[in-house]
């Protein structure tokens, strides 16, 4: 098991969206991803359920979000 981080608060829409659906291609079963992000993407969260994955959301002290993204067990 483990945790990719991927930091897309740096870069212009639509790249985040793309870059976090790229990686969640190669998301093996225990492992996880945490995106930081500097807004909810909330066009994010249905294609992630979708997808049959599951997220949590925590807005940072600095006014971001992390984002921890993981497969739901079947």
């Amino acid at each position: 098991m483990g945790e990719r981080l991927l930091d897309v608060r740096e870069l212009e829409p639509p790249e985040p969206l793309e870059r976090v659906l790229e990686l969640l291609d190669t998301l093996a079963a225990g492992d996880s991803l945490r995106m930081l992000h500097r807004r909810q993407p909330n066009l994010l969260y249905p294609i992630l359920e979708r997808e049959g994955f599951a997220h949590r959301t925590t807005a940072t002290a600095e006014g971001d979000f992390e984002i921890l993204i993981w497969r739901k067990q079947v």
